[in-house]
């Protein structure tokens, strides 16, 4: 039965983060030549035959040095890409640090809203005909957003990835606030979003259930300072200032899949 108090959403991708330390110390004993092979050998274990895709992140700090985020249709590709990244040689130079397991998500605040006020006035809430008569919107708001669920990994040089929660305090807790009041602070938050359009791109995932926090954001931009204004002036806005709770950041440069040989052999890889 659909809650009329929980937003309905819809999903896309299934995304894992992958994040390693390289063992520089053992991988300096091999040629230029080896590290090449591993890297070569390394890519095409992920490369994707079909739908999919996979985004390289040379990692900034003490965090990582590599990350790996595979875009698949289902935990069962994302298993094979995981399980087929430490069966190569190059994972015998990698230590992993940390990763991240979530499915791309499209939040509906005010379309559930929309839904089930339309709905009741033709059906009985609840009733067999009202529930596939929502099954059947969904469809179509599916169909109607696909290439917001099943994008492109976003060709731009910067990344900064974090998951998030909503608090869940004694005394703020987003949960126990009213669905207005929710779609409210939500319809606030993304206009601020909406101001840096073509500047960043913003995929959001669902975790809940999957991993220590409720959802993943990866930001992509062609100016790092972007992160900073965006996160910053978000900060600002009722659902972050009350409600939101940040775990770590992590910040790299993207780079072309072809280029981990090059990054291998000590040079910082292009897009």
């Amino acid at each position: 039965m659909h809650n009329p108090d929980v937003p309905e959403t819809l999903e896309g991708w299934s995304l894992l983060h992958l994040m390693y330390r390289v063992r520089w110390d053992r991988l300096r004993a091999c040629s230029e030549d080896v590290r090449r092979r591993l890297a070569d050998d390394a890519m095409r274990a992920l490369s994707v035959p079909e739908a999919g895709a996979n985004a390289c992140v040379q990692m900034l700090g003490h965090k990582a040095d590599l990350m790996f985020i595979a875009f698949r249709r289902d935990f069962e590709q994302l298993a094979q890409a995981q399980l087929a990244l430490s069966r190569t040689e190059l994972g015998d130079y990698l230590e992993p640090t940390t990763s991240y397991v979530s499915i791309v998500e499209l939040g509906l605040y005010e379309m559930t809203a929309k839904i089930h006020e339309q709905l009741a006035a033709k059906f009985k809430p609840g009733s067999d005909e009202f529930e596939q008569a929502f099954d059947a919107e969904m469809v179509t708001q599916r169909g109607r957003v696909a290439s917001r669920l099943f994008l492109e990994v976003p060709k731009w040089r910067y990344v900064c990835f974090y998951p998030m929660n909503k608090r869940r305090g004694e005394v703020e807790n987003w949960y126990s606030e009213s669905f207005e009041r929710r779609a409210s602070m939500m319809r606030e938050h993304g206009m601020i979003g909406r101001g840096y359009a073509g500047k960043v791109t913003q995929i959001i995932s669902g975790s809940i259930g999957y991993d220590d926090w409720e959802w993943g954001v990866d930001l992509f931009a062609q100016d790092p300072v972007v992160f900073k204004k965006l996160i910053y002036e978000m900060r600002f806005d009722e659902a972050s200032a009350k409600f939101a709770e940040f775990g770590p950041f992590y910040t790299g440069l993207q780079f072309a899949p072809g280029e981990l040989g090059t990054y291998l052999n000590g040079n910082v890889p292009t897009l």
